[in-house]
């Protein structure tokens, strides 16, 4: 695998949200969020326990070559959740990043995911110039899968270590 080129990481505003990347002083909001059991359940991470653990989660990305936003509502400017790339890579000439995210539980089920889903996305393959964004849910993360499927990714036939894959190609 060759090196990736870094990415400058902006600011993303939706509709109803505001993307900005996580810094060390989202400490305290990060814990708060990952403290949360029902979060964390189908992440490969435990239950944040003090700001120690929310600030090795931020240094993580910080020091990848991908990024993590802060989810945050334009009008009341509250933390909601997380999402980025992260595992960037190249290989057989095209250049791949896995995508993550999490949402507070108070803010299911009301279309925020898919909002700011396709902003990333569309930011990975356009700016970024991704040929292709891959993802891993639990088969137990009934509402992951639903969200891959419903922005078009495909999902592999088979587990790969024991998760679902997913992959989404960059249209022509």
């Amino acid at each position: 695998m060759a090196a990736v080129k870094p990415v400058e990481y902006p600011t993303i505003d939706t509709e109803r949200l505001h993307l900005r990347l996580l810094t060390l002083q989202d400490a305290e909001e990060v814990r708060r969020h990952f403290a949360d059991e029902e979060i964390t359940r189908f992440m490969d991470i435990d239950p944040c326990k003090d700001v120690e653990e929310a600030e090795e989660i931020i240094r993580y990305h910080l020091d990848d070559a991908g990024c993590r936003w802060g989810i945050y509502d334009q009008a009341s400017r509250s933390f909601m959740g997380t999402c980025g790339y992260h595992y960037l890579r190249t290989s057989d000439g095209e250049f791949v990043a896995e995508i993550g995210f999490d949402l507070a539980k108070d803010s299911w089920g009301r279309g925020y995911m898919t909002e700011v889903m396709q902003a990333v996305i569309r930011f990975g393959f356009e700016t970024m110039k991704l040929t292709m964004i891959d993802a891993t849910v639990e088969p137990d993360n009934v509402r992951s899968i639903h969200l891959m499927e419903k922005l078009g990714f495909v999902k592999a036939s088979e587990l790969q270590a024991g998760l679902v894959y997913f992959s989404k190609r960059r249209e022509q």
